[in-house]
């Protein structure tokens, strides 16, 4: 059986949106489970993704709060698919990520991470997957909004995809 990943982080509401694009909720209704990577800065989005969502896997971020801070960890795991998922706001510089990674997370399969708000699709020496889905409300130097998807089956991860949401008068630009 496969199951569908959505994956989130740097939602920063409400200070970079009012709410989550429409895409996004209607893609957390279709996910089996909704992975959040950090910088909620709101409870409020919390609560709403944790209600919609099937199945809710997050930790906090570095913009989260004590509140949030309590109720989430700093890495968040899960057995899926027999996949051996970990989900952390940071990883730090992008210069030998890979490396890094494998030394710190030599226990998982497939690493979520956040922070950068910038999409990241790569594969580390030991095997470990690394994504990160950019933001949905904050696409800094990239042209668009991102979040991704991925499906887990049969102990791995078989697809993984970006989807650009349309531009509108959420995020910044630089």
């Amino acid at each position: 059986m496969a199951t569908r990943l959505l994956l989130l982080a740097d939602t920063h509401l409400p200070t970079r949106a009012r709410d989550l694009p429409p895409e996004v909720w209607d893609a957390v209704g279709d996910a089996d489970v909704v992975v959040h990577a950090g910088d909620w800065v709101d409870e409020a989005t919390l609560d709403l993704l944790d209600a919609r969502a099937s199945r809710l896997l997050a930790c906090w971020g570095n913009n989260d709060g004590p509140g949030l801070r309590e109720r989430l960890p700093e890495l968040a795991r899960a057995d899926i698919e027999g996949v051996r998922v970990g989900v952390v706001h940071e990883t730090g510089s992008s210069s030998r990520r890979e490396r890094r990674m494998d030394e710190a997370y030599p226990d998982l399969d497939l690493l979520v991470f956040g922070h950068s708000h910038i999409p990241w699709d790569s594969v580390t020496p030991r095997g470990l997957r690394l994504l990160n889905p950019g933001s949905p409300t904050d696409r800094r130097r990239r042209p668009r909004c991102t979040y991704l998807t991925a499906v887990l089956e049969a102990g791995e991860v078989r697809s993984v995809a970006l989807t650009e949401l349309p531009l509108r008068n959420v995020g910044r630009s630089a």
